[in-house]
């Protein structure tokens, strides 16, 4: 579910296709996503049993430990593109805005935050050449955890 109004345009990223921007002014630590409609988990194991080029393995996020989600029917949330320098931050689920954005900032998130441990979207990052990979459970959640209270810190 994205939270504030938002329209899917042509992304200001090359090579990303479609972006998702706000169509609303946004304030820091705003969410902008939350998750909804997950009725089902599944293990790590189970995610990398499926073939590589299949939709069920391309759409699959890591949710928390050992356990992804997949969603098929590609939500507006895909359109949030990769960035190593992101406009939000993604913790279990959540996107929280990193500043205060205007109306018509693309939204980006960095996806080595939920990335299965060392796999790969099928593309760079595009402004610096670094491949992206999957970070370790214990690294993302740690990564994510303290940017959190850094940035609920900063808004209090």
């Amino acid at each position: 579910m994205i939270i504030p109004c938002y329209q899917i345009l042509p992304s200001s990223i090359p090579n990303a296709g479609q972006g998702l921007f706000l169509a609303q002014a946004i304030t820091k630590g705003s969410i902008v996503t939350a998750p909804d409609q997950i009725n089902q988990l599944f293990s790590v194991k189970e995610v990398e049993a499926l073939a590589p080029d299949t939709l069920e393995r391309e759409s699959s996020v890591r949710w928390f430990e050992n356990y992804c989600t997949i969603s098929t029917g590609w939500p507006d949330e895909c359109y949030i593109n990769h960035s190593f320098n992101p406009t939000t931050l993604w913790h279990l689920g959540f996107t929280f805005a990193l500043q205060d954005y205007p109306e018509g900032t693309e939204m980006t998130l960095d996806y080595r935050l939920f990335l299965l441990e060392n796999d790969t979207p099928g593309f760079e990052d595009t402004e610096t050449g670094q491949a992206i990979l999957g970070l370790p459970w214990m690294e993302s959640l740690k990564r994510s955890t303290e940017q959190l209270h850094l940035l609920l810190r900063d808004c209090a």
